[in-house]
């Protein structure tokens, strides 16, 4: 039990859902301590983060801060936890955005806040279990359980339609979930059928003794699951109407993490475990990524709800990281990971931004706004930041992620990196154009007159994301060998025909 607290990845998990279950035991009219707790909770979880990649090892392929407790010994499954450097990213990633999310809605929400402070908690142990687990049953239980938290927050804290939002994210998200659950009673039933031992350590599984028929099926319900979480055209209806609807926390948590999850089950699990079946699907999942690009810029293009153009650029965006995960070249899923990272912080920021404004004029329409930046001159100045961000200008973060992917697609997919480039030109027309719509021009509105510039609660919760939104675009570096490791595995991982297991890389052998 002591190796449960005193593991830092493993109290990553536990700290923030203690601290959720905690606050259930708070008045409800108690809203200083209620607000104290969670910002608390979150930023204590982002020092245990800042302590798993102070002492993260970028030379070792090998999962490190393991964790392997025995949970249902008869049938394999275990409390199983580790890190490489691909979810060392991802988990500090959302350790970043809690805090974040938190401040963000201390002047949004206004009923019910001991509930919602609840579920940002719970969803946050939820989604860094996710990104930690090791063990088949144990990651399942965290994809679900992230699930309901959400529901709640886009359900009972979201706009006008936010029922129908609510159940249409949890109705599509559910039905991928269960093809993947009975993909995972397959394949774990398969390997005992094979060695007699049952089985649900992703490492272990690796290995499965498949046919390629069996590949091929297994990966086609894995995919679909994780295409509907990307989301991955044409499965991404669900997404606009889950963001427009959303607290402005919850835009920024689904962007930021939920999207990646998608993307990190193609990594951890449909590849490397049915790398047969992978080699089938994955033109066909790079050409979906890039119609997804062309398609989601296309209509962002004719957006006048500033929420409703980020989600739809998100569709974009997230289509450029699945052709760089499915083009198996070193560069292209080196750009994938930093590009998952880079989209978390850049569109994160842009949903606290049209927050900000929501909050101050109650509408998202472009042509409500112009002029603002003649009475928000702070606020222009962060928001031209995010968006040069979110359009891959050099310097800033963008940049570096989508130039890797393209650089390394070419080689695999030479026309499918070309049509891909257009995302990049689309997206520099659509966010410069609603920038110029919403910043300069006359103040048309009496309303806008008087808007306040940036408080210093939003400069605190915007400044981190800024710093590393700089930081990423002039020296990546530091992110790039953290990850450099894992992604050289995935590709190994990924190869149709693998190597005998003792030959492959150390993050597949078991502890």
């Amino acid at each position: 039990m002591t190796e449960l607290l005193t593991n830092p990845l493993s109290l990553s998990i536990i700290l923030p859902a203690a601290a959720g279950l905690a606050l259930l035991a708070v008045p409800r009219d108690n809203e200083p301590l209620l607000k104290g707790a969670a910002l608390a909770a979150t930023l204590a979880t982002l020092l245990v983060t800042l302590k798993l990649y102070a002492g993260f090892d970028p030379a070792l392929a090998a999962m490190q801060f393991r964790l392997d407790l025995a949970w249902i010994p008869a049938y394999g499954i275990s409390y199983a936890l580790g890190i490489d450097g691909i979810s060392l990213l991802l988990i500090a990633l959302t350790a970043l955005l809690m805090p974040v999310s938190v401040l963000a809605s201390f002047s949004y929400i206004k009923e019910a806040q001991r509930g919602y402070y609840v579920c940002l908690l719970l969803l946050e142990a939820a989604m860094i279990g996710v990104f930690a687990a090791l063990d088949l049953f144990v990651f399942y239980l965290f994809w679900e359980g992230m699930l309901i938290p959400m529901y709640f927050l886009i359900g009972v804290w979201g706009g006008p339609r936010r029922i129908y939002a609510a159940l249409k994210f949890f109705i599509y998200t559910m039905a991928g979930s269960v093809l993947m659950l009975a993909a995972i009673l397959w394949v774990v039933a398969a390997q005992h059928a094979a060695t007699g031992v049952w089985t649900f350590s992703i490492p272990a599984l690796y290995g499965a003794a498949l046919t390629p028929e069996a590949q091929f099926w297994l990966f086609a319900a894995f995919a679909l699951a994780f295409a509907v979480k990307v989301p991955l055209f044409p499965f991404h209806t669900w997404l606009p109407d889950a963001h427009v609807e959303a607290p402005t926390a919850g835009s920024v948590l689904l962007a930021g993490v939920l999207l990646k999850m998608g993307v990190y089950g193609y990594i951890r699990l449909a590849v490397p475990m049915f790398p047969r079946g992978a080699a089938e699907f994955a033109p066909w999942l790079a050409a979906l990524g890039v119609t997804g690009v062309i398609y989601g810029s296309l209509v962002a293009w004719t957006q006048r709800d500033m929420k409703k153009m980020v989600a739809y650029s998100s569709v974009a965006h997230l289509g450029v990281v699945m052709l760089g995960v499915m083009a198996f070249e070193p560069a292209a899923v080196a750009g994938a990971v930093l590009q998952m990272v880079n989209h978390g912080l850049s569109t994160g920021a842009l949903f606290l931004l049209v927050g900000v404004l929501y909050e101050r004029r109650h509408t998202r329409m472009i042509e409500d706004y112009g002029g603002l930046a003649k009475v928000m001159p702070g606020f222009a100045a962060v928001f031209m930041i995010v968006t040069l961000s979110s359009i891959g200008l050099p310097g800033l973060n963008g940049f570096v992620g989508e130039a890797l992917i393209l650089f390394g697609s070419f080689l695999a997919y030479p026309w499918l990196a070309s049509l891909a480039v257009s995302g990049v030109v689309l997206s520099a027309v659509y966010m410069l154009g609603m920038y110029q719509a919403v910043m300069f021009g006359p103040l048309r509105h009496t309303e806008n007159k008087i808007l306040k510039d940036l408080s210093p609660r939003e400069w605190l919760y915007l400044l981190p994301l800024l710093f590393f939104i700089v930081l990423i675009g002039v020296w990546p570096n530091p992110f790039l060998r953290r990850a450099q490791a894992a992604v050289d595995s995935y590709i190994q991982l990924a190869q149709p025909y693998p190597a005998p297991p003792d030959t492959l890389p150390a993050v597949v052998v078991r502890k």
